[in-house]
């Protein structure tokens, strides 16, 4: 993405460090076949990652699980789906048959492996690499036809978009309390400097000064999607992921008076970022 090469190039310029906040990643759920947020989040929790928090937006039909790491410094993960059924039929019939040819999702086997990777060989880790990043960079059914894509938008721009960009990553984020320089130390010089660098960002911040999450993002990118059109394989202009900046101020525990980060997420916040993929 270009936005993060020239958010790159501005951390550099100032010395900055960054660190990766929180990754996300959307699914649709269905029953048949079963499909849903277990479809990724069994791979990261083979890998030590646990559910800390659900979230819910029923304005959406969606459902989140926000999961985290022994190690913390690794990023979070906010894996969310999309409640099929609660969509018009004509919408479920679209899901239903483009969905109904989903690849092989990861085997127990291949779990097991992920869950041990200390003691496996070097090539049986590379071979769980080269699965992992096929699973979640190529398009795990067939092409969706042009007009479904469309049809679906009309009601869930969430749900065409999974159509469009299956697994791949919808955003990760920068955390503005890594930087740990003067000149990007709140979340307002990071908004505004990226803005000088070119990028084109969300207009407004989420969450008031003071607030203990503050989350803001670049627009997304737009890519052109392949999509069947009739016989013929189109280029659709859809949009793909963006990169969200949050920041984390620390607070006081009432309870403890210890001064502490939240770590969690904020529903009213994180229900205006679904809509930064809508075109």
């Amino acid at each position: 993405m270009e936005y993060v090469r020239k958010y790159e190039e501005m951390i550099l310029k100032y010395g900055a460090k960054f660190r990766n906040d929180h990754i996300a990643f959307r699914t649709i759920a269905l029953e048949k076949p079963a499909l849903g947020i277990f479809c990724i989040s069994r791979i990261f929790e083979a890998l030590g990652y646990r559910p800390i928090a659900c979230y819910e937006f029923p304005d959406k039909s969606l459902s989140s699980i926000h999961f985290e790491h022994a190690n913390l410094e690794f990023p979070k993960l906010f894996i969310t789906e999309l409640k099929s059924w609660e969509l018009s039929l004509p919408s479920q019939k679209i899901i239903q048959k483009v969905l109904k040819n989903h690849d092989r999702i990861f085997s127990d086997e291949n779990i097991r492996a992920l869950a041990h990777l200390i003691q496996i060989s070097d090539e049986e880790r590379k071979r769980l690499l080269r699965l992992c990043s096929k699973y979640f960079e190529k398009l795990p059914w067939g092409l969706p036809n042009k007009e479904q894509v469309l049809t679906l938008n009309q009601e869930t721009q969430y749900g065409a978009w999974v159509l469009v960009n299956g697994y791949d990553v919808n955003h990760f984020t920068a955390l503005v309390n890594s930087h740990e320089v003067p000149a990007l130390d709140d979340i307002e010089k990071v908004v505004a400097e990226m803005r000088n660098c070119g990028i084109p960002m969300k207009k407004e911040i989420e969450g008031e000064r003071g607030t203990k999450l503050r989350q803001s993002s670049t627009e997304s990118v737009v890519i052109d999607a392949k999509v069947r059109e009739g016989s013929k394989i189109v280029a659709l202009p859809w949009s793909y992921a963006y990169f969200e900046i949050a920041e984390r101020p620390f607070f006081k525990n009432p309870v403890t008076e210890k001064m502490e980060r939240f770590e969690g997420f904020l529903g009213a916040q994180a229900t205006k970022l679904f809509d930064m993929t809508k075109l």
